[in-house]
């Protein structure tokens, strides 16, 4: 942009126009570079480190203490199996119809299964003894998040405020090229009409774009005689209703109500009346308002 407006004359409105546009343009890369920055050390950085750090130690932790419950749960079952199979083979045999060879078998196989037993009985404990301490490893571990997040908590702050303050930086650059095009003639800036403020957290965040069309034409008669008829106009008995403003309306003239968003009128329509305009009242002022400004409720 620079060099276009060296080759087409920066002595030109047009191209001193490109000139400033071009500075403005590179403080805004600027403040951009200085946003990313920050945002990467107070927010991106430490959130980057525990992701790969702590939370993949606890993740670790937590798949190492489900395959101990799984080897705990397995040392249980065979340990019930054990004890069914010791406690079958040392029934006592009916002596009139068992062999005494029966007996020597009966003894040796209860012997066998004894064995298995104590031995399921160790690899019991000591799959207990492993689960419990891998539950305490897991327990200090998911314990220590709380810490993390008070910190993760403290960089998000910082986060936000370092991108309100390249907002609040980029609003600054641009008033500043408007106000400097404006000094220009020929720039086709028009200069009479004050900039808008920035965007308060209170206020609606509307944009042009957005903001409903005003209906052209008079909703009852032309001003001088609305502003008469509107003292002498009384609500009708029913048919009135109530009505949150949408956005700001600057009244155009003594037969329109001034509104601001949020609040709420009382509203009704008279015969005759143009469709897109309705009656409204607050307090003890009257006044048209469009209908495109409001939200009917009752």
């Amino acid at each position: 942009m620079a060099e276009a407006a060296s080759e087409l004359g920066p002595n030109t409105p047009y191209g001193k126009t490109l000139m400033k546009v071009s500075e403005a343009e590179k403080r805004l890369g600027a403040a951009e570079r200085d946003f990313i920055h920050t945002a990467s050390l107070s927010f991106l950085t430490p959130l980057r480190n525990f992701l790969e750090g702590d939370w993949k130690t606890i993740s670790k932790e937590r798949r190492l203490l489900q395959n101990r419950r799984l080897d705990l749960d397995a040392c249980k079952a065979r340990l019930k199996k054990a004890k069914a199979a010791e406690a079958k083979a040392t029934t006592v045999p009916d002596f009139q119809e068992t062999r005494p060879r029966n007996y020597i078998l009966s003894a040796s196989a209860s012997a066998l299964w004894n064995d298995e037993v104590d031995k399921a009985e160790q690899e019991l404990r000591a799959a207990q003894t492993e689960f419990d301490r891998q539950a305490e490893v897991t327990r200090l571990l998911l314990e220590g998040i709380s810490s993390a997040h008070v910190n993760h908590l403290r960089c998000l702050h910082e986060f936000v405020k370092s991108q309100t303050t390249y907002y609040a930086q980029c609003y600054r650059h641009m008033l500043d090229l408007q106000k400097q095009l404006g000094r220009f003639p020929g720039t086709f800036v028009g200069t009479t009409e004050p900039a808008s403020p920035p965007l308060s957290s209170t206020s609606p965040t509307t944009t042009a774009a957005t903001m409903p069309v005003v209906p052209t034409g008079a909703g009852l008669a032309p001003p001088e005689e609305a502003a008469l008829c509107l003292e002498e106009v009384a609500p009708p008995a029913s048919g009135t209703r109530k009505a949150r403003v949408l956005y700001d309306y600057e009244a155009a003239d003594s037969s329109e109500l001034a509104l601001l968003a949020d609040e709420l009128i009382t509203v009704y329509s008279l015969p005759g009346m143009d469709p897109d305009w309705l009656i409204g009242e607050r307090g003890n002022k009257k006044g048209k308002v469009p209908v495109t400004y409001l939200e009917l409720l009752s």
